[in-house]
């Protein structure tokens, strides 16, 4: 493995050329950021250096500073962990540098990289090359100093847009922005920067020092201007990110005060939300997400992933057309069966749909739209299936007609042949009982919209072979999802752990709370929408069909609420026909339909659990632990149970699975945040006074008299179903 370190090179011409080693992308690392202190110190002390380059090995300039810092000091609750870069090395040692330096850019200048450069009193860049500051999306603000000098580089509105979207540019708009100097190829990249750096010595180009400038931030009523409306857009669109007002707070500080009090405010800002919830949740997302690529049994044992070129879908449905939708859209050939061409027409037209769609709101070019539609073809019989590589069965949720299919293809395909099901909720050695080929069957569980919805989790039974799982994950990556490999059980890990979310919302419903108030709630704590409009999105025909199968599967612990079957006889089925617990009209948003209120009494009496027949009074917060409590509690005994490798398996699956708010850091971890004691000293309360349902598993019961994060690994790990 490449050794971590800053190389230094003086040239005939006395150009010292620092360059930075840490691949694959030069991540700032504390030896990085040790290295680059001494490299400059060595380069002013030395009478043969007359000018200064700064770049990075490898085409890479620097990817930023090294998250896994960060995570240390949420794992120990020591600040002192991130070194003063802002003033020692970006002001001190290169921008206030005796001697011009020169930064050489190619790839990508990200976060802490582009600081560094834009320390620097001029930017040569290789074509093609990325900017930018995405620190927001880690819950901070840039800490070296880029709040102050992108506004003064770039201007201050593309800086403020910049930093809010996280999003990068290009070195060839950085280029019109004033933000890069000059562009030149890759092969001339270090000549042209040595020159440079020369040329500001002997004072023929200008020596910038950005922190310096004021020409590009405007008056400061039009500064306050821009400032204002990031405000009010932030204010609507991130309620619950602190970094983003945080941020805008210190551009103007340093607008108002001058560029080097702004680099003081922006350490101690910066230093205060490294250690928020936010920041810790969302840095967890960003681990969590790298963690699950790695499988025990599967990508530890030299195998290589196969190619998967040619696949089947069996049903053209919501979600077999969106698998297939997803299938065309990562370059993969899709031969479509259906029982008759009426369904099978209606299936294409779907996926039409579905990828005229991604073309309309330009997340698509025509071209490669109609490249994918291509790959596509529909077909009533197996007669294709001879050559597939995988085929994917999402028809409805039928367990003699699940595995009559199985029992087909197990004959027609190739006996290399992936045999997948979507199934959401039936177990998988039910699916295949009347095969063989049981090393080849695994779940393929796509979520709703699938062409749309990031996660795909990866269902493997005790038979199932690690070639398999090894393939499909491979096929994840290419479609753009984010698979997640776990056990065997009903409703696998995200729906199984998700079941008591719907039925605490009818629970407390039944005891006297009202719906509106419980979706504002759940709605304002991070999701998307809560849990009534959410059935009203689903239709009730799911809510009834997946309550039936949890409340088999876990009768112990099951509510069986009478309302939804009320709504149902009352004729309505939510948003499939404009009538639920909300009124849907075209040109307007859901509206509370007071209609529903005799429909919730009838439920109310009929269930008969309010205490001494009166509504329950619970405050705010109650009402969000009394719903996402009993889904902790679920979550714990997915991870006693090993159906999922890691517990931050179940937080990215609950993210990307469920919309639970990356922000949060996925339900495990927020649950750890809460305290594993508080979550059981709750449900324990709620279980006597209102049943079962809110009973605390024993692994929960555990970890909090034990005092052990909820999170952490067991020592005496149970078999794990999704490592089998």
């Amino acid at each position: 493995m490449a050794s971590v370190k800053v190389d230094f090179e003086v040239g005939s011409d006395g150009v010292a050329v620092i360059t930075m080693c840490n691949p694959p992308v030069n991540a700032l690392a504390i030896p990085i950021i040790k290295g680059l202190k001494d490299r400059f110190d060595e380069a002013a002390r030395r009478n043969d250096v007359k000018a200064i380059v700064l770049t990075g090995k490898g085409g890479r300039f620097s990817g930023g500073f090294d998250i896994s810092v960060m995570q240390k000091v949420h794992q120990t609750g020591d600040i002192t962990l991130v070194p003063d870069v802002s003033v020692e090395l970006v002001v001190n040692s290169i921008e206030d540098s005796k001697k011009p330096v020169v930064a050489a850019v190619e790839g990508l200048a990200l976060g802490g990289g582009l600081e560094l450069a834009m320390g620097c009193h001029a930017r040569v860049a290789a074509p093609k090359a990325q900017l930018g500051l995405p620190e927001l999306t880690l819950g901070i603000i840039p800490g070296f100093g880029g709040t102050q000098r992108l506004p003064r580089l770039a201007g201050l509105s593309k800086a403020v847009e910049m930093m809010l979207t996280s999003k990068p540019i290009l070195s060839e708009e950085g280029k019109k922005l004033g933000l890069i100097d000059d562009i030149v190829s890759s092969e001339e990249l270090l000549k042209v920067s040595r020159l440079w750096a020369l040329e500001i010595g002997e004072r023929r180009k200008p020596w910038i020092r950005s922190l310096h400038r004021t020409d590009k931030l405007g008056s400061l009523s039009e500064a306050r201007e821009v400032l204002k409306n990031a405000r009010q857009h932030v204010k609507k669109t991130a309620p619950h990110l602190p970094q983003q007002q945080a941020c805008i707070d210190v551009i103007e500080h340093g607008i108002v005060h001058g560029g080097y009090s702004g680099v003081l405010r922006e350490a101690e800002v910066f230093k205060k939300l490294v250690v928020s919830d936010t920041s810790k949740g969302l840095i967890n997302v960003f681990f969590t997400q790298r963690a699950i690529s790695k499988v025990p049994g599967v990508t530890d044992v030299g195998l290589k992933p196969r190619n998967v070129k040619k696949t089947a879908v069996i049903g053209g449905g919501l979600m077999g057309s969106g698998i297939a939708t997803a299938l065309i859209l990562g370059n993969v050939h899709v031969i479509l069966k259906e029982i008759n061409s009426e369904y099978l027409l209606k299936g294409i037209k779907t996926i039409e749909a579905n990828v005229q769609g991604l073309v309309k709101r330009g997340k698509l070019t025509k071209q490669k739209a109609d490249g994918a539609l291509s790959l596509l073809k529909g077909v009533l019989d197996y007669a294709e299936f001879k050559d597939v590589d995988m085929v994917i069965e999402a028809v409805i949720e039928n367990i003699n007609l699940k595995q009559t299919i199985f029992s087909d293809l197990e004959k027609i395909c190739p006996p290399h042949c992936i045999l997948a099901t979507n199934t959401s909720t039936i177990d998988l050695n039910i699916v295949g009982e009347k095969t063989r080929s049981h090393d080849r069957i695994v779940g393929a569980h796509f979520f709703s919209p699938a062409h749309i919805m990031p996660l795909l989790e990866i269902v493997r039974t005790d038979k199932t072979s690690a070639q398999v799982i090894l393939d499909l994950m491979a096929v994840g990556k290419i479609i753009k999802k984010t698979p997640v490999v776990v056990g065997n059980c009903t409703g696998f890990a995200v729906n199984r752990t998700f079941f008591p979310y719907s039925q605490g919302a009818h629970l407390l419903v039944n005891l006297g709370v009202d719906p509106y108030r419980i979706d504002r709630l759940i709605k304002s704590f991070g999701l998307p929408m809560g849990p009534f409009q959410l059935q009203d999105l689903a239709g009730y025909g799911v809510a009834v069909a997946v309550g039936k199968e949890f409340s088999g599967a876990f009768p112990d612990r099951s509510f069986k609420s009478p309302l939804l079957h009320l709504l149902i006889k009352s004729g309505r089925n939510g948003k499939n026909n404009g009538k639920g617990y909300y009124i849907y009209e075209k040109g307007s948003g859901p509206k509370p339909d007071p209609s529903v209120l005799p429909l919730i009494e009838e439920s109310r009496r009929l269930s008969n659990i309010m205490p001494s027949g009166k509504p329950i009074s619970v405050t705010d917060q109650e009402i969000v632990e009394m719903i996402l409590f009993p889904v902790v509690n679920e979550a714990c005994r997915v991870l006693d149970e090993g159906v999922v490798i890691r517990a931050s398996d179940l937080d990215i699956a609950s993210v990307l699975g469920m919309s639970f708010p990356n922000y949060r850091g996925g339900i495990v971890f927020w649950a750890d945040l809460v305290g594993a004691n508080h979550v059981y000293t709750s449900l324990k309360k709620w279980a006597q006074l209102y049943g079962n349902f809110y009973k605390p598993s024993r692994f929960l019961e555990e970890r909090a008299i034990k005092g052990i994060p909820l999170s952490a690994s067991a020592s005496s790990t149970p078999r794990s179903k999704s490592r089998l």
